[in-house]
């Protein structure tokens, strides 16, 4: 006996209309929902929840993907999404990637507020202010989650969190550690420093150099990193509230670095530094 047909959903369907107009802000922000695409995204969605609730709300995938990663659409099913089957033209019209992996995920919003963050007492913290470029604040946060910060800050100046090309480039970790959005620079910097944490503006004209903060020993205690944006570093009103402008020193004939290395050079820096003295978190610890 043939197997019975694959029911795929319409194009014309409003779960799929709904999903295409989340690649622009102003819907993502009515909704609070976003998109996360690709297998990585979507395994990493499906585990996470915030206050119990599940963050993945639906699943668009095509028969070949869900057969693919079963586990993935299994666990999907298990958070309570609604797992929908769709044809490739229908995963390309609502993915913003020029190849999609035939999963797509729609997604509740996942910020934790600042007054969270700071009552959790972070010893390890990345702020971006004035950052614009969603693939540099998205390989950030990516960075900060690998060297073992426990939050990420997003200013006001900077890039949508869930712009998708900022979601692709945390590569799952924007679901591992908490983030927060909207918070005015001076705010963010005020509060951390309430919170007993070190500020240090990372600038390449910075009159610190960070290999010497590293053998003078100055980086073992909490600390908060604050990037600027990728084009001119940070303004001078931003440096002023800082404890510290720390250059990460050029060896070679390199002329710089561009903002995601200069970042995961510096977070992994103080994460060295506090692992020392005892006092930073391992992501390996149990």
């Amino acid at each position: 006996m043939p197997a019975a047909p694959v029911e795929l959903i319409s194009p014309r369907s409003p779960r799929v209309v709904a999903a295409r107009r989340l690649a622009r802000r102003n819907f993502r922000s009515k909704e609070r929902l976003f998109l996360a695409e690709g297998p990585q995204a979507v395994r990493e969605a499906a585990a996470h929840r915030a206050d119990a609730t599940p963050t993945l709300v639906e699943l668009f995938a095509t028969p070949e993907a869900a057969e693919r990663y079963a586990d993935i659409v299994g666990d999907a099913r298990a958070a309570g999404a609604r797992v929908h089957l769709a044809d490739e033209e229908v995963i390309a019209d609502i993915s913003t990637t020029v190849t999609p992996q035939g999963l797509v995920g729609v997604c509740r919003f996942l910020d934790t507020p600042f007054e969270e963050i700071l009552a959790a007492r972070p010893r390890l913290v990345a702020v971006l202010a004035h950052v614009r470029d969603p693939g540099n604040a998205g390989t950030v946060l990516r960075c900060a989650d690998a060297a073992g910060a426990e939050a990420v800050v997003l200013t006001d100046a900077s890039v949508d969190l869930y712009n998708p090309k900022a979601v692709r480039a945390s590569v799952g970790s924007l679901f591992h550690l908490p983030v927060a959005v909207g918070v005015p620079v001076e705010d963010a910097v005020r509060g951390l420093k309430a919170a007993g944490v070190r500020i240090l503006a990372a600038d390449g004209a910075g009159q610190d150099d960070l290999d010497d903060e590293l053998d003078e020993g100055t980086m073992g205690g909490p600390t908060a990193w604050v990037f600027g944006n990728e084009a001119w570093g940070l303004p001078e009103e931003t440096r002023a509230l800082a404890d510290a402008v720390v250059r990460v020193p050029i060896h070679g004939k390199a002329e710089s670095l561009n903002l995601a290395t200069a970042a995961a050079v510096c977070l992994y820096a103080s994460a060295r530094a506090q692992r020392a003295s005892g006092g930073c978190r391992s992501v390996t610890d149990g």
